[in-house]
């Protein structure tokens, strides 16, 4: 009873004033990494970005905020990762799980089962999936020490709602991140740490390509969502104001996995 009393008593709020958080694949200017990392910040998380190339040091100094290179596919890179940030920002308290979505630099691979190649499927699945859970796992245990904690993992529409011929690989990892996010949920949700995810649609990026652009327009919404616009859904997520939320996953598209059929 006390712990409930105490948790009507607290303040719903959108700030994350003196938290560090960090965001995983946020190289991109246009993407939905570096959109989150500008939301975070202004909402006053002292914010820590991530990416495999250098360039993150550009996004970083754009966004006045601490960059880093790693290779998230690397358990010991990871882990060298963990103590960087706690040594230069203290320890994290807010991990977005955005590392893995495609770019026109690690396009994502489109073949059907038939022909994909084990190394493909692997691939796929170690970028859109392990990454997440690389990640949490070397994060996880300070929050629960410290009894809070927000982790949002990315997912997607493709695998959890629908999918497309020739994605599978895509597919299956991307549902795996939601597996993986509502376990994860169930073990740290005594220790005050709530994990979630968001899964965008199709998201107007520099990396879209007309193919993409067209499937936006076709929404019920009638376009693409945009980087800022998912960027806000993972930020509440984030934020103490969704204490009573976790192990879900918020579908940011439109409307386009809701809708039965087209009607013209």
């Amino acid at each position: 009873m006390v712990e409930a009393a105490e948790a009507q008593e607290a303040p719903v709020t959108l700030r994350l004033d003196g938290k560090v958080a960090l965001v995983t694949g946020a190289g991109s200017p246009d993407g939905i990494g570096y959109a989150t990392a500008r939301r975070l910040r202004d909402l006053g998380a002292r914010v820590a970005i991530v990416s495999t190339t250098r360039r993150i040091h550009e996004r970083a100094a754009e966004l006045g905020i601490t960059g880093f290179v790693a290779d998230l596919t690397d358990e010991a890179e990871v882990g060298a990762l963990a103590d960087a940030i706690s040594d230069q920002l203290g320890d994290v308290e807010v991990l977005v799980n955005n590392a893995g979505l495609t770019s026109r630099a690690s396009p994502e691979v489109l073949r059907p089962v038939s022909q994909l190649t084990y190394d493909e499927w692997k691939s796929e699945i170690d970028r859109n999936l392990s990454t997440a859970f690389l990640c949490s796992r070397a994060f996880q245990g300070g929050m629960a020490e410290r009894g809070w904690g927000r982790i949002v993992n990315l997912a997607a529409t493709a695998g959890p709602v629908n999918a497309l011929p020739t994605e599978a690989a895509y597919a299956a990892a991307k549902a795996g991140v939601v597996g993986l996010t509502r376990a994860l949920a169930m073990e740290l949700v005594a220790d005050g740490v709530n994990v979630n995810c968001v899964a965008p649609g199709t998201i107007y990026t520099a990396a879209s390509t007309v193919t993409e652009i067209k499937q936006g327009l076709g929404t019920p919404i009638g376009r693409p969502g945009t980087p800022d616009e998912v960027a806000a859904a993972i930020a509440f997520l984030c934020s103490p104001a969704a204490s009573y939320i976790t192990g879900q996953m918020l579908v940011v598209d439109g409307g386009n996995s809701v809708r039965e059929a087209e009607f013209r």
